[in-house]
């Protein structure tokens, strides 16, 4: 009896299973009597008698079919294996995760845009996500006529219309048409809707649409750059400034005696404007002296002599005359 036993039993189970594969059908020509089913981790299964749904088994385990799946059956929950006789039927395996699939566009997109009158050439990448949510919508529309569905199906089908919903999205919600990323959330949302209703009738949904990036034509870019870096700098004859210090100090502008040269001049003129400025506060408080019957407050400020000397910069001494330079002082 082990010999016929053997015969006449099998195992239903998806033993070529890929973590690409959507569903798999299995369906050879009868389910014998001493069967069993094994549902491994992250699958259902799905009995089909006649096309039509007789049972849907979400736990995984081993089953024996004839006690333990039989009974559960719509129709065929009465059904008696013969000796040399099965059940007729399918078992269709499903794949329960979320799948993950990159996308990228594959020739630049042209975005009408007033600035550009042949449009806006984009191109885009991104992540979108997936699963099956309704099973008899799967079988009425793919797994009835398919034994087997992979991702890449899936994504052939979207990115066939995902160009024209990029530009559908980007232009109503692209507001600048310069500035893109800072509106991809409400882009994306827009389009996962549509995607969504695109695949709604074939059982699955999609559960993310991310954009990752847009990407401009290099000399579109270029430009976006520069303008960025030009807003940043604000007064250009600061940063005309910060970079020649910068260079000197980095040896980068000169080198040896030149810069040495150079960094002394800058120290000098440096010095000369901070005694400008100074004189021209000493200048101003003494143009307005506080104001005494005799007059002596005017008279000895015109006499005071200053700190530093005007011309170089030295500090002054007793004498009249700068000590460095000769400038008088008073």
């Amino acid at each position: 009896m082990g010999l016929f036993s053997n015969q006449f039993s099998n195992v239903v189970e998806w033993n070529e299973f890929r973590e690409d594969m959507i569903f798999y059908k299995w369906s050879n020509q009868e389910i014998k009597k001493g069967s069993r089913l094994i549902i491994r981790p992250g699958q259902d299964a799905i009995f089909l008698y006649n096309g039509k749904i007789e049972g849907i088994f979400t736990d995984e385990g081993d089953y024996d079919i004839e006690s333990q799946i039989i009974p559960f059956l719509s129709t065929l929950k009465g059904f008696k294996f013969g000796f040399n006789s099965g059940i007729r039927a399918e078992v269709l395996f499903i794949n329960t995760k979320e799948f993950l699939v990159r996308w990228g566009t594959g020739n630049p997109i042209n975005i009408p845009t007033p600035q550009l009158p042949g449009g806006m050439p984009i191109r885009s990448n991104g992540t979108f996500s997936f699963k099956i949510n309704d099973y008899i919508k799967l079988i009425d529309k793919i797994a009835g006529v398919k034994s087997s569905y992979f991702v890449e199906d899936v994504k052939l089908r979207i990115t066939s219309i995902l160009d024209q919903l990029l530009m559908k999205w980007i232009v109503k919600e692209g507001k600048d048409m310069f500035n893109l990323q800072s509106m991809s959330f409400d882009i994306a949302k827009g389009i996962k809707d549509d995607l969504d209703m695109q695949l709604f009738d074939s059982g699955m949904t999609i559960t993310s649409f991310q954009i990752m990036s847009f990407n401009y034509p290099e000399s579109v870019q270029k430009m976006i750059e520069k303008n960025a870096s030009h807003s940043m700098i604000g007064n250009m004859n600061t940063y005309q400034q910060a970079s020649m210090v910068d260079g000197i100090s980095s040896g980068a502008v000169g080198g040896g005696v030149a810069s040495d040269m150079a960094g002394m001049m800058m120290g000098m003129n440096m010095a000369n404007q901070m005694m400008q400025n100074i004189n021209q506060a000493s200048n101003t408080n003494q143009g307005s002296p506080t104001q005494t019957s005799t007059g002596a407050a005017t008279s000895s400020a015109s006499s005071e002599k200053p700190n530093f000397c005007p011309n170089c910069g030295q500090k002054t001494g007793e004498g009249n005359f700068c000590s460095n330079c000769g400038q008088k002082l008073n």
